[in-house]
């Protein structure tokens, strides 16, 4: 057993620190059995588990104090722009325009309801957690064998553990037989892990190099060991976790960001103009109830309270859109925070590569190649190579490549197979008769098989080191000749560095009688050759990274791989570069934060890093000013995907905590989603600048109707229900309908948007003014030549062309640069349905009978419509001039979407 501490007279005596800190794993069985006061052959008394519960508490994760459900829908409002809103609509109210209120109102719960949903469901997370621990557990207390509740453990606690269990808590292992454990949750490790009891000397050793140790959360898939428990509740590895994931915040998205300060800067603006407008018609003689009226509609109209809806209704369809490709929105925003990603941190099993092992080199023969002869089957040494690993092996096939058992061993009988060497006709005519399974002391397994000719035959697999020692000979074409074993050992090497597991093959035949003794099955040899085996990257993740390249996002891959086999797989998919670094966690933890936050940029490969060191990572990129997408699904990525600015959790193979602290699920657990999901985003938010574009400018058009109306000694062209009238009908229809404009065809071939970009950059404020203006402009210039005309129409033409001036503008910037006509006429068939639905309704206000009184309106003539619509027409040609303009560098120097960014190349050497 591995020791023994006899009796439980002091439970005092257990360390108080008792936990992760305590580095259990360099210690002998014995000294920890000693150090928590326990027998390891009889367990603790019951007085010693009453004394320690008290002390210790109950083995569960402790939550902190959330806030309530009220308090979370009423933080909903304290957001600027929301605030706005509110009073704009009390100020509808007050000047007798209720649909406006009532209009307002509902966009506000509307997104008041949303964020409260998304907030809700966020703070599972640490229900989540608790879901994982073991419900039961088996220990020995008292010389008895009981069955207890998982959260009655206490440290000290003698803990057995099957094939199929959870494990309760922090385990010491004092026995282990053919024990593995899955902690992918916990470590990222992609394969089962083998446990022993021997002490490790290395007290800084990673969890996952830790073979002594099981760890609350994991998995036993197979054998069973014993364990003392040295940890338990928060103390555990897993209970770390929790403890960051309590104090991690979700970070303002972009999004919410820019729309803050578009609120605040919109409130200032249209505080000032309207003032200005109500100072000047006072001035003028108007009316003072006419000219605040005016003032106030102008304020309402002004606000854009159709933004919140249409950024809505924007990121609803774009969820819906992913959710088609296999993304799964959990937080609506993030839909858009894609779009500024500059870095994405991926996960390497399951993301990048298939997570399943696959048999991707041999060296047989002397020669070493990636592929089995064709004619294997009948020459040797690669029929008997074959044969051996099928039947060397546990596992077992159930369709096509997948099988029951451990991934290495299904991958070789996949291989044979693949070969034309079925594992299931070969057992029927060579059945196995002994077999020495494998253990991590001896690092190899072997299996004893009748060879039908009343003589038997021994396979043995496992590392090349153990198995090569064993060796003599080795069989050749040419049959069986002298072994050459620091040479093999040299290519073994060689294969390893690649990234490749690496395992030797070999066999011996045997004769009666023979003896079933590992040390007599395993000496005198005849080696069949290596195999290298490698988790492959997925085929369309190579384009993808490329694709981000040129999108100007970096690729950084953080792992519990080993570093070997990391830098491996970032060489296939050209995630490293010249110039480029990999580095471990135990690297990382010797480096103080100003150096990682210094030298991140150059990182592309971070390996074998624990929970805490992939926020690190993620707080280091951000720091740098960089916006950081983290992906990950075990237990261990949650601090860090809530940190990220987006959390990407995997859907088929992660966790629940990982699902709940991720903002986006990847349905098929591919990283071409993510890079699929960041394309949607940037086509959302470019969606989202045009409808600010088109918005603000119809806004100022009426702000520079009004204002400089009076100045040019002409009568206030509209009254106050003509502002809210098109302020109602413009927004609205086609607003939404820009929501569904298809993506630029640069869309992934330009630089990121810095975090901090507002909605005016690149050009866009410049557009409002001057635009805006010409709209003004027109619908002055309209006014003039009708009072000059003598027409009794002035005012309803006025109003027509402020109406239909809009209508062509907001098709004119359908896109930012590109011509209308270049992008296609048709391509967004709701857009032209709202502006012709709109057209509609301002022709109802004029030929209606009964909307004329309300709207102040007269029927136009013929001639007069076409009028006002030939003068509408100009906002498509002024808008095409500046976009002709742009395309030749005149306009916005490195401006518009495609122009120069904080970053001007994708490559990872930046």
């Amino acid at each position: 057993m591995g020791g023994t501490a006899r009796g439980v007279s002091a439970p005092g005596a257990v360390r108080a620190d008792a936990g992760p800190a305590s580095a259990w794993h360099v210690r002998a069985a014995a000294d920890v059995a000693r150090e928590l006061d326990t027998d390891l052959e009889h367990g603790l008394a019951p007085s010693a588990v009453e004394e320690r519960r008290r002390r210790y508490g109950p083995n569960v994760l402790a939550e902190v104090r959330r806030r309530g459900p009220v308090r979370m829908l009423l933080d909903q409002f304290a957001d600027f722009m929301v605030l706005i809103l509110i009073a704009a609509a009390v100020v509808a109210g007050c000047i007798g325009e209720p649909q406006d209120t009532a209009a307002i109102v509902g966009i506000v719960v509307l997104n008041a309801v949303l964020g409260f949903v998304q907030e809700y469901r966020a703070e599972n997370a640490m229900a989540a957690l608790n879901a994982m621990a073991a419900p039961h557990a088996r220990v020995r207390r008292a010389g008895v064998l009981q069955t207890v509740e998982a959260a009655e453990l206490v440290p000290g606690d003698v803990v057995l553990l099957d094939a199929g269990a959870a494990v309760p808590a922090d385990l010491r292992l004092v026995e282990a037989a053919q024990l593995r454990t899955d902690e992918s949750a916990l470590t990222g490790e992609s394969e089962p892990v083998d446990k022993g009891t021997d002490p490790i000397a290395d007290a800084d050793a990673a969890l996952g190099d830790r073979r002594n140790m099981a760890y609350r959360g994991t998995l036993v898939t197979h054998g069973r060991g014993v364990g003392v428990a040295v940890a338990t509740g928060m103390r555990t590895e897993v209970g770390r976790i929790a403890a960051l994931l309590q104090h991690e915040v979700v970070p303002p998205t972009p999004l919410q960001q820019r729309l803050a300060r578009l609120g605040k800067q919109l409130a200032l603006a249209v505080l000032a103009i309207s003032a200005v407008v109500f100072a000047v018609g006072l001035l003028r003689g108007e009316e003072p109830v006419l000219m605040l009226l005016t003032a106030l509609s102008l304020a309402v109209a002004a606000i854009p309270e159709a933004l919140p809806a249409v950024v809505t209704v924007s990121l609803a369809l774009g969820a819906r859109r992913m959710a088609r490709e296999h993304a799964l929105i959990r937080r609506l925003a993030a839909v858009e925070t894609l779009g500024s990603v500059t870095y994405i941190c991926t996960d390497k099993t399951g993301t990048l590569t298939l997570n399943r092992m696959r048999v991707v080199a041999y060296h047989v023969d002397g020669v070493l190649s990636e592929r089995v002869p064709d004619d294997a089957r009948d020459r040797e040494p690669w029929a008997t190579l074959l044969a051996a690993m099928a039947l060397a092996n546990d596992a077992t096939l159930t369709s096509g490549e997948d099988g029951d058992g451990d991934p290495t061993e299904v991958a070789l009988v996949a291989a044979a197979a693949r070969a034309g060497v079925a594992k299931h006709v070969l057992e029927a005519r060579m059945p196995r008769v002994a077999e020495v399974p494998f253990s991590s002391e001896r690092a190899c397994m072997s299996t004893v098989h009748d060879d039908g000719a009343g003589g038997a035959i021994v396979f043995t697999k496992g590392a090349p080191e153990q198995v090569v020692r064993g060796c003599t000979t080795r069989l050749g074409a040419s049959g069986v000749v002298p072994l050459d074993g620091q040479e093999t050992l040299a290519t073994a090497g060689e294969m390893a560095a690649r990234g490749l597991r690496v395992l030797a093959v070999a066999y011996r035949p045997l004769t009666a009688p023979w003896d079933a003794a590992p040390g007599a099955l395993e000496r005198e040899q005849r080696l069949l050759g290596l195999v290298g085996l490698l988790d492959p990257p997925r085929p369309e993740a190579k384009d993808a990274v490329a694709r981000c390249h040129s999108a100007g996002i970096r690729v950084v891959m953080i792992t519990g791989d080993h570093p070997t086999t990391a830098r491996a797989v970032a060489d296939m998919l050209d995630i490293v570069r010249p110039g480029d670094r990999v580095v471990s966690g135990r690297e990382l933890a010797e480096w103080p934060p100003e150096r990682l936050r210094r030298e991140a940029d150059a990182i592309r490969v971070y390996a074998r890093v624990d929970p805490e060191q992939k926020i690190d990572i993620v707080s280091a990129l951000q720091d740098r000013g960089e916006f950081v997408a983290m992906t990950g699904d075990g237990v261990n990525d949650a601090p860090a995907l809530r940190r990220a600015n987006i959390g990407v959790a995997m859907g088929r193979c992660g966790t629940d905590v990982a699902r709940e602290a991720g903002s986006m699920v990847l349905l098929d657990d591919d990283f071409a989603t993510i890079v699929r999901a960041v394309a949607e985003g940037r086509r959302i938010y470019d969606n989202l600048r045009k409808f600010v574009r088109y918005v603000l400018t119809g806004n100022s058009a009426e702000l520079w109707t009004l204002l400089l109306g009076p100045l040019l000694q002409l009568p206030i062209p509209l009254l106050p229900i003509h502002i809210l009238w098109v302020n109602l009908v413009t927004d609205g229809l086609p607003g939404l309908a820009l929501a569904v404009e298809p993506a630029e065809e640069n869309l992934m071939r330009r630089p990121p948007r810095p975090p901090d970009e507002n909605f005016f950059a690149h050009g866009l404020w410049q557009h409002v003014v001057w635009v805006g203006m010409l709209m003004g402009g027109v619908t002055l210039a309209t006014q003039a030549w009708a009072l000059q005309t003598g027409s009794a129409h002035w005012q309803s033409m006025t109003f027509t062309v402020l109406t239909l001036a809009q209508m062509g503008h907001v098709l004119a910037i359908r896109a930012e640069r590109d011509s209308l006509f270049r992008q296609g006429f048709w391509s967004n068939p709701l857009l032209f349905a709202a502006v012709g639905l709109t057209f509609l309704l301002q022709m109802a206000t004029l030929y209606v009978p009964a909307l004329q009184p309300i709207f102040k309106t007269q029927a136009l003539s013929a001639g007069e419509l076409l009028g006002c619509l030939a003068v509408s027409a100009v906002m498509v040609v002024g808008v095409e001039l500046e976009k002709w303009a742009m395309r030749r560098g005149w306009l916005y120097a490195g401006g518009g979407l495609s122009g120069s960014s904080r970053r001007t190349t994708g490559s990872s050497s930046g």
